[in-house]
């Protein structure tokens, strides 16, 4: 895959990787990405691609939603990136799902057809421009890794409970027994979760759960 066309259109991670690793390995600068959780640009069939022996002063970041640190499995993972020196955000508001690599390409993630994700590469200059300047203004708005960890603690240990209980039609009051929370305090974790997983009902947070991991 070369700079001779402005856009190449990918089906599937295996593709991806397969068509853009040469992109990731001759990486200079940096490499920036932006995703809902972490299988948008990871899958367990095959390994993701990465810059093969990067220079001093590389710079990786990655802006995630809330919703990957309510499980704690997928929190550790960030956390273990972080320590090996990945900058790490997280940002409640919706995102362009997209990989930019040192500037010169952006890689745009598209919707799940017949069970593979499909992926857009862009060499055009001004899309590659527009792309990175989004990015660069939800980075800056976003929260470091380790703040937003820090309030969502208490909210990740809750969360599977809460998901099993309004999946199970109690109502708030009871809810909040069972989890010895008043029944304020239950409904502000409920609205809390609801953000984390990016639903704007209680029965979309319901189906967002698993995905989330924490069923």
């Amino acid at each position: 895959m070369t700079t001779d066309t402005p856009l190449a259109v990918i089906r599937g991670h295996r593709e991806l990787y397969e068509k853009t690793w040469h992109l990731f390995s001759s990486a200079k600068v940096e490499i920036a990405c932006a995703a809902n959780d972490l299988f948008t640009w990871v899958s367990h069939k095959v390994s993701p691609p990465h810059p093969e022996q990067p220079p001093p002063g590389f710079v990786v970041r990655k802006l995630y939603r809330p919703g990957v640190l309510l499980d704690p499995v997928v929190t550790g993972h960030l956390r273990g990136m972080a320590a090996y020196g990945a900058q790490i955000k997280i940002t409640p508001d919706e995102i362009n799902e997209t990989m930019l690599i040192d500037r010169r390409v952006v890689i745009m993630a598209g919707d799940l057809t017949h069970g593979e994700r499909t992926f857009s590469v862009v060499w055009a200059r001004d899309v590659v421009q527009a792309v990175g300047s989004l990015f660069e203004a939800a980075w800056r708005a976003a929260t470091d890794l380790v703040d937003y960890d820090r309030e969502l603690a208490e909210l990740r240990v809750l969360a599977p409970r809460i998901l099993t209980l309004l999946g199970s039609g109690y109502k708030d009051e009871t809810a909040a027994r069972t989890l010895s929370l008043s029944v304020r305090t239950y409904r502000r974790r409920v609205a809390e979760l609801m953000d984390a997983l990016g639903a704007t009902s209680r029965f979309q947070a319901q189906l967002a759960g698993p995905h989330a991991g924490l069923v």
